[in-house]
């Protein structure tokens, strides 16, 4: 009796363990370089965002740059970067006379596209949500 249950032990143990490396392998990269475009404002030409990742275990960090006023592009750090399984999470603050602007992204990674929500709020305050997919450029592998 002893034996079998010895015996079932090892075997629930080691499907856990299969179970567990599945998952590690399913976990989604999210190292690279993305990008996606957002329509001008005023029916002006399309904006190209461009997010620079980098995965150090649950760790994300990275830039994004973005078309500023008159074109320029302006690049920002990334803050409060997450990756868990095929989901990241991070933000973009940005400074403006004197107020600090927070855009919140999160998304999931399926191969070389991440598909998700920026969240942020308008001039007014209000709550505001656009979604956003990337591409992942294929040189940046």
């Amino acid at each position: 009796m002893r034996q079998n249950c010895s015996a079932l032990f090892v075997s629930k143990l080691a499907a856990c363990a299969l179970l567990f490396a599945g998952m590690a392998a399913h976990a989604a990269d999210a190292t690279g370089t993305w990008t996606w475009s957002t329509p001008g404002r005023n029916g002006g030409p399309d904006r190209t965002n461009t997010l620079t990742l980098k995965v150090d275990s649950a760790k994300l960090t990275g830039k994004l740059s973005a078309p500023g006023r008159g074109g320029a592009a302006t690049e920002t750090s990334i803050t409060d970067g997450t990756v868990t399984g095929d989901s990241i999470a991070f933000a973009i603050v940005r400074e403006r006379n004197g107020n600090s602007m927070t855009n919140k992204y999160s998304g999931k990674v399926d191969g070389d596209k991440i598909t998700g929500k920026m969240e942020f709020k308008n001039r007014d305050g209000d709550d505001q949500s656009r979604d956003w997919t990337a591409t992942r450029s294929a040189d940046a592998k």
